[in-house]
């Protein structure tokens, strides 16, 4: 995550004054929370502003916040003002989606989102085989307010789309809800955790990566993580101390963070087949490599992936 997990009005759009940053204080938990919104239009923002090619491309998000002509006018739509954080955001899609789609072409049919947010892989991807199944697990709220927007607009989804209703700050078991909503526990999976873990309690993150090692042999998992700030590059980390500084003083501090030889650790204990650091210089050079306008990703967000 780059910004404070804050809520917005069921109409998607932030009330309230801004912050540093264009945050925003806690309004209405049963629309999408701001991050999301603001995750939705910086992916937008990268197919209309950033050069040609789209390191990915995705501006339906953009229908689904509800966000009027004027969207381009927030202050924390700047182009300029935080250039790494909307990077991180098109990565850790592009990553996710890369990876999804690989595993499927292995003949994986089983996706899992946790924390699915204004995700619409389920509506750009209907052409997939109907065989896939689609989990997507986020808030009662939020997720109810989705579907409505979804039907409202008239979007198809993939036919396999399910949606599960799940906090994964419950202290409950996203396992155990995942499969009472008819996901096959004998078949392998792959999930995604994207942009959701740093206003998790560190103890919700440890549960949601030790419950992974349930998943069937073949499966694969990949999350995103914050490193500490003092680890994070010069530059992008006095942004992001600035972004800190805003979160707390509206009351969603950023709460865990993970150096890499850390969360390997955790993964390793926990019995993970295989775990892999991504770090932000390789992500860089994939999707980034070459390009005119300098755009790319800090390290202060990197990523996961275990295999069972």
């Amino acid at each position: 995550m780059t910004t404070e997990d804050t809520r917005t009005s069921n109409a998607g759009t932030p009330h309230g004054s801004a912050a540093p940053g264009g945050t925003v204080p806690e309004q209405n938990s049963a629309g999408p929370s701001s991050l999301a919104v603001r995750a939705a239009l910086w992916r937008a923002l990268h197919v209309q502003h950033d050069d040609p090619p789209a390191v990915f491309d995705d501006e339906l998000g953009l229908r689904l916040t509800g966000e009027g002509e004027d969207w381009r006018k927030r202050p924390d739509m700047d182009p300029d003002d935080n250039p790494f954080a909307r990077a991180a955001v098109i990565t850790r899609a592009r990553f996710g989606e890369d990876l999804v789609l690989e595993q499927l072409g292995r003949g994986v049919r089983q996706y899992v989102i946790l924390g699915a947010g204004l995700d619409t892989f389920a509506q750009r991807r209907a052409d997939l085989p109907p065989s896939v199944r689609i989990f997507e697990l986020d808030p009662p709220g939020p997720q109810s307010w989705k579907r409505e927007r979804l039907a409202e607009l008239g979007l198809d989804s993939h036919a396999g789309l399910r949606f599960v209703p799940y906090d994964l700050e419950s202290g409950g078991s996203w396992w155990e809800t995942l499969v009472a909503a008819g996901f096959d526990a004998g078949e392998p999976a792959v999930v995604v955790s994207l942009g959701v873990s740093a206003f998790l309690r560190k103890d919700a993150i440890v549960a949601m990566v030790r419950q992974g090692t349930a998943l069937a042999p073949g499966s694969t998992m990949a999350a995103t993580f914050q490193l500490p700030l003092a680890m994070v590059e010069p530059g992008p980390r006095e942004i992001r101390a600035r972004i800190e500084e805003a979160a707390r003083a509206f009351g969603t501090p950023f709460t865990s963070f993970f150096a890499p030889e850390e969360i390997l650790g955790l993964a390793r204990d926990a019995g993970f087949r295989t775990a892999e650091h991504i770090p932000a210089p390789v992500l860089a050079a994939r999707y980034f490599a070459g390009r005119a306008d300098g755009l790319r990703p800090s390290n202060a967000e990197e990523l996961l992936v275990v295999t069972t």
